[in-house]
């Protein structure tokens, strides 16, 4: 039996243009969830996740198969 076991954790953010304040308290838990599924349907594990109104943190491992611009 083979087992694999990896652990590739990325702290990933992403800011607005300019970091300019774009992003409204009431998109944030949408675009909170909108990336949970991203990595879900991507066989990754989102650890930590963080809206703002100029950025988004956060904190994934994913699937060695998966670059980071693919999740």
């Amino acid at each position: 039996m083979k087992i694999e076991y990896y652990n590739l954790y990325t702290h990933f953010i992403l800011i607005t243009q300019n970091r300019i304040a774009a992003i409204p308290e009431k998109n944030r838990e949408r675009i909170k969830k909108y990336i949970t599924g991203i990595a879900n349907n991507n066989n990754s594990k989102l650890y930590s996740i963080y809206a703002n109104s100029e950025h988004v943190h956060f904190l994934a491992s994913r699937n060695p198969k998966l670059s980071e611009e693919h999740l």
